[in-house]
């Protein structure tokens, strides 16, 4: 096949401050949002921007994402003309080796790049709430002349030191990149999101893997690199909802956001659609005593009790007299009779049984 871009989505992190919800799964396989998992997201950014190939890098604990993505079909990238492939790290006649950094994950799968023939490489992260069109970024890669692009957004100063940031000259063009510095010199945070002209994206990865002072980061190493060299790397500003969801309060917060009139995500939106799998649930139940308000409440999830300001994922069961405020409740979870639950999240297929109470700022996590 010959693509004009291709999509390799970085999906191996452990996701460690998850906790527990990440101990069995790969983050990007967390369930989100009442019906989705974290991994829905950059698939159906892919599918909505007209690219037919796809490559997923996963890694640790990988055999539940492995399964969910399968041949791609929930997001239309498989079949005639589709392509959707799963790149595990494997055992070639020079070894076996784990991805030892984001941009080593890239340079074992070159391979599969050559086979599609690309012009472009969008890279992405399997771990990011957000809608973007690649097309459109696309555009200003070409328009600008760029070899390397990079989606940025305006962060809050003071979490800067959280990502690598960017200085760049009024016509976007970057100057200067940070990878998570002390003190930033910017409030431009890059997204994780890169578009490489392949050729140049080939060349680099093949250099790095023969430096063996490389961490094998794009962050750290890579960009870096060609900005030293004189490459030109441009800023994509990006306008709009964008969250990486790496904490248990950061997790919990992007779901209330989904609550928000004014979320710019508009994950109701009947364009730009966010695809996922079908559960196969039966019809959600809301009994006469349940009392519901401001909440998300999906399929097969039963309701007896009262919800406020929620997102209850399939399956899971609200028991009578039970009460569930400011809460994401995960798939086929029951919150038993009696109980209080506030800024909590509970985990897939948790009992509670005993009143679990966070704060604004602090969220509880509740999974067995």
């Amino acid at each position: 096949m010959k693509e004009e871009m291709v999509a390799v989505i970085l999906a191996g992190g452990r996701g460690t401050r998850l906790q527990s919800l990440t101990a069995k799964i790969a983050k990007p396989a967390v369930f989100f949002g009442g019906k989705y998992r974290i991994i829905d997201f950059p698939l159906s950014n892919v599918a909505n921007s007209g690219i037919h190939a796809v490559g997923v890098a996963t890694q640790y604990e990988s055999t539940v994402l492995n399964n969910y993505i399968g041949t791609g079909r929930n997001w239309g990238l498989n079949g005639t003309g589709a392509l959707t492939s799963i790149l595990p790290p494997r055992e070639t006649p020079k070894g076996a080796n784990w991805y030892s950094g984001t941009a080593d994950a890239i340079y074992q799968n070159i391979d599969w790049l050559d086979k599609t023939h690309c012009e472009y490489v969008v890279i992405l992260s399997g771990d990011h709430i957000y809608k973007m069109d690649y097309s459109e970024m696309l555009a200003f890669h070409k328009k600008n002349d760029a070899d390397v692009t990079i989606a940025c957004i305006k962060v809050p100063l003071e979490e800067a030191p959280r990502f690598g940031i960017v200085c760049s000259d009024p016509d976007g063009r970057i100057n200067e990149f940070q990878e998570k510095p002390k003190q930033p010199k910017s409030d431009y945070a890059s997204m994780g999101i890169y578009i490489f002209s392949y050729a140049l994206l080939r060349e680099s990865l093949v250099s790095d893997a023969d430096n063996p002072k490389s961490s094998h980061d794009f962050g750290k190493d890579i960009l870096p690199s060609l900005l030293g060299n004189g490459k030109r790397l441009f800023a994509y500003p990006f306008v709009g909802y964008w969250k990486d969801v790496g904490t248990i309060h950061s997790l919990w917060e992007s779901n209330m956001d989904l609550l928000d009139s004014d979320c710019t995500l508009r994950l109701f939106s009947k364009d730009f659609k966010i695809y996922s799998a079908d559960t196969f649930s039966q019809p959600q139940y809301i009994s006469p005593s349940a009392k519901i308000d401001d909440s998300i409440i999906n399929q097969g999830a039963i309701v007896r009790g009262t919800v406020i300001h929620s997102v209850i994922s399939n399956e899971a069961v609200i028991e009578k007299n039970a009460v569930v405020q400011d809460s994401f409740i995960m798939p086929s979870a029951v919150i038993k009779s009696g109980v209080k639950i506030r800024y909590a999240i509970v985990g897939s297929k948790t009992v509670v049984t005993k009143d679990q109470i966070g704060t604004k700022d602090d969220t509880v996590l509740v999974n067995d």
